[in-house]
């Protein structure tokens, strides 16, 4: 990596924190300008499944920032990784809000971003998170592997 490499990442680091922060307030807008979506996107959520592509329209955007509706986010970056046209974070955002209607409380989640640049610009094409952020045994684990928890 040259020192370039070093600076775009870093700077990759801080927009990803910035959305993070914007995506628990609800601001689903100001997320997707800080971290635009590739078309071929794919999404490994927290609540389970594989989705394929963004929904850009007003009534999802507008149901997303309904869902989020305020807290504050930090991003503590466990690992990057770069090559070339290509950029991984392994981060936990840590997370505290009003989710879902559910009273405030801890969101933390484990996430991978990644990353590839298309013309120029950094698109997010990955995303996974889960909310292992505190560990727990093989039973626990057997549960949630099961879908009985």
């Amino acid at each position: 990596m040259t020192v370039n490499d070093d600076e775009e990442l870093a700077a990759l680091v801080r927009r990803a924190a910035d959305a993070a922060a914007a995506f628990i307030r609800g601001d689903i807008r100001t997320y997707l300008g800080l971290l635009p979506h590739a078309d071929d996107y794919t999404l490994m959520s927290p609540y389970g499944g594989a989705a394929h592509g963004f929904d850009h329209s007003d009534a999802s955007l507008d149901a997303t920032a309904a869902w989020f509706q305020g807290g504050e986010a930090q991003l503590e970056v466990v690992q990057t990784y770069r090559a070339g046209d290509l950029a991984v974070i392994a981060a936990i955002e840590r997370q505290h809000g009003v989710v879902g209607g559910l009273p405030a409380q801890d969101w933390s989640l484990r996430v991978t971003l990644v990353f590839r640049r298309d013309d120029g610009e950094w698109r997010l094409v990955h995303r996974h998170a889960d909310a292992l952020v505190h560990t727990i045994d093989h039973a626990q684990l057997s549960v949630l592997a099961r879908g009985t928890a």
